[in-house]
């Protein structure tokens, strides 16, 4: 028996967590935002910042779109973001001809190539997970770190450029 046991590392480059790798935390967070309506406020950042961290997950062709999502959210909030998604909601009830308003993000850098990074400073097998809820400690501590979750995927993904 080895005096080091191996431990797993998730292909982002985090080290597993208590609850696994790094999809394991995502399929958690999902399953939890499902029966918490305040949780699922952040459904939106989670989901950009897991797949830009995890772009083999990921449809290629979607995560300009989420890189430009997360800056918006770093830049103006969740509000602002979560009145972009319900302006996307609404266009496709009315079966706009082009599928996604991309107006809303213009103003925002486009993903750079040449990713993915190969390190985050914070990712989700980092998140604490007491008395089986990420939310145990308050919804908007929660929000402060998927905030910072979604700080260090734009700042991994924009060193890539340097």
């Amino acid at each position: 028996m080895a005096d080091n046991p191996v431990v797993a590392q998730c292909d982002c480059g985090a080290v597993a967590g208590p609850l696994g790798v790094c999809a394991d935390y995502y399929h958690a967070i999902l399953s939890e935002e499902q029966a918490d309506p305040r949780m699922y406020r952040w459904h939106a950042p989670v989901v950009c910042a897991y797949l830009l961290q995890h772009p083999a997950r990921a449809h290629e062709k979607y995560l300009d779109g989420q890189f430009r999502q997360l800056q918006l959210y770093l830049d103006k909030g969740l509000d602002a973001l979560l009145r972009v998604a319900a302006h996307q909601i609404a266009r496709n009830k009315h079966r706009a001809r082009s599928s996604y308003d991309m107006m809303p993000l213009a103003a925002y850098e486009p993903l750079p190539p040449g990713g993915p990074p190969r390190h985050f400073r914070a990712t989700f097998c980092g998140l604490p997970f007491r008395d089986g809820s990420f939310v145990s400690d308050g919804h908007l501590t929660y929000g402060h770190r998927i905030e910072t979750i979604a700080e260090a995927t734009v700042e991994s993904w924009r060193s890539i450029q340097a």
